[in-house]
Order: C-alpha cells, then sequence, then structure tokens
C-alpha cells in the first residue's frame, strides 16, 4: 500500500531530511586521505543523536552502523571499518534518521583527493542522472518514468545502472511502497499522487551492471570490479511538481 502523507507529515519529514542532508554536508568536508569509515560514521552517529534524531540504519535488520560507507568498487551497504581512504578513492556516503516519528534517507558519492576525469564523469554522470529521474516527479505520472529517465541518462554517457537495488518510498517507515526501479519503460507502475515521499537513488557502475554481495552479508561490488556511484535524494510529490526535501549545500556537489 502507498501511503501520502498530510502537509504536516511532509513538513516533519522536511525537518528530518534538512537534518540527514546537513550530516552529509559535514561528512563530505572530513573526506580525506587518511580518514577511515569508521571515522565517518563515528562523526555522522554523533551529529545525528545532537540532532535530536535517531540513525535509522542502526540495528535495521541488523545492520552494525549509522552509515553505509562504499568504496570504490562498493556500490552500497559498505560497512565502516578501519579502513583509511586513499587519494583517488570514491566513497559513497548514504544515511538515514529517524526524528519525530518519520524517516530522511539520502546518499552522495565523495571524491576523495584528486580523482581522474573519467571518475569525476562517473560522479556527475550519476548526480545529473538523479535530476533527471526527479524531474519526472509530477502528479500523475507513472513510477517507471523516474527509472526510464535515469536510466537513458546513465547509459548516453556509457554507463550502466544497477537492476539489484532500487529506491523506495518513505514515511513512517524506512522502506516503503513503492518500489523505484532505475531503469524500464516509461508509462509504468503506479500513478504518482499528491503526498507520495519517494527516495530515488541512482546505483551507476562504470563497467557492467552486475553486483554480487560479499560474505558480510551486507556489502554489494561490482562483480566486474569496477568503481560505482550512488546518488540519493528524498523527495515529496506536489502540485507544483518535486519538493526534494534533502537538498544539499553546492559545496557537496561534484559538478
Amino acid at each position: 500500500m502507498i501511503v501520502c502523507k498530510s502537509p504536516g507529515e511532509i513538513e516533519r519529514m522536511r525537518v528530518a531530511n534538512a537534518l540527514v542532508a546537513r550530516v552529509l554536508a559535514e561528512l563530505a568536508e572530513t573526506v580525506a586521505p587518511g580518514v577511515t569509515t569508521r571515522d565517518l560514521d563515528a562523526l555522522a552517529e554523533k551529529l545525528v543523536r545532537a540532532g535530536g534524531a535517531e540513525p535509522a540504519f542502526k540495528g535495521y535488520r541488523g545492520y552494525p552502523a549509522t552509515l553505509c560507507a562504499s568504496v570504490n568498487e562498493q556500490v552500497v551497504h559498505g560497512i565502516p571499518s578501519a579502513r583509511p581512504l586513499d587519494e583517488g578513492d570514491i566513497v559513497s556516503l548514504d544515511m538515514g534518521v529517524k526524528l519525530n516519528g518519520f524517516y530522511g534517507d539520502s546518499a552522495i558519492t565523495v571524491p576523495v583527493g584528486e580523482v581522474s576525469p573519467e571518475v569525476r564523469r562517473l560522479l556527475q554522470a550519476t548526480q545529473a542522472a538523479l535530476q533527471q529521474g526527479i524531474s519526472q516527479v509530477r502528479v500523475g505520472g507513472r513510477i517507471s518514468d523516474i527509472g526510464h529517465a535515469i536510466q537513458r541518462h546513465v547509459e548516453s554517457e556509457g554507463f550502466s545502472v544497477v537492476r539489484e537495488f532500487v529506491g523506495h518510498g518513505i514515511g513512517s517507515a524506512l522502506h516503503e511502497e513503492p518500489q523505484i526501479a532505475n531503469y524500464g519503460e516509461p508509462g509504468r507502475g503506479p500513478r504518482m499522487a499528491e503526498g507520495m515521499v519517494l527516495a530515488i537513488e541512482p546505483m551507476v557502475n562504470m563497467g557492467r551492471p552486475a553486483v554480487k554481495v560479499l560474505s558480510d552479508g551486507w556489502t554489494a561490488v561490482t562483480r566486474d570490479g569496477s568503481l560505482s556511484a550512488h546518488f540519493e535524494h528524498t523527495v515529496a510529490v506536489t502540485k507544483d511538481g518535486p519538493l526534494v526535501l534533502t537538498m544539499r549545500s553546492a559545496t557537496t556537489s561534484v559538478s
């Protein structure tokens, strides 16, 4: 069942998602060679709790951390560790909060120091694909319009879209209906209605789309070892079009 939110509920979600955006902006500023993903996780939890919220991921289905920190070929759900980041790496930072009964969720992929032009192009293409998907959010539109726009942009840039993981509805639960694939034909699936809130999150590989999950039961990696990027926004459907609840400052953009 798809749950549409009232204006008051969307306002509460706006507050939760604004906290997610602020925390991610601070984490992005902290990313540097020598920093560990465990350092980033500790900072994320500190900032979330200081904001009066609870980490949404910690303990969710047994996940052990506040932050999903996925480095290089890791696509999503990378568990923070003592591994230091190296110059030229990329790291996806995905996190959520629960505040006043509602969830926020967002992700960014950040370069560690200087990266190659091709890697920067991967980040830019993934970020632009997210914006293409958001541009399809409108009352009466179909959910599959979002994934079609994402896939079209990604493949036009010569990259591939991950199939195994998708976006989702969000509200008083972290994962709600509908599921939002990042690929497919337009004009299919549920119609978007005012008050729906969607977590749209393209995951894009530099090589082929296939992924596998490692023995820790969480970390998904590209099967061919190619780099992967991930960006996510939480977006409300309004009569005036998409309302991005996790909008971040320009300092976190890779454009």
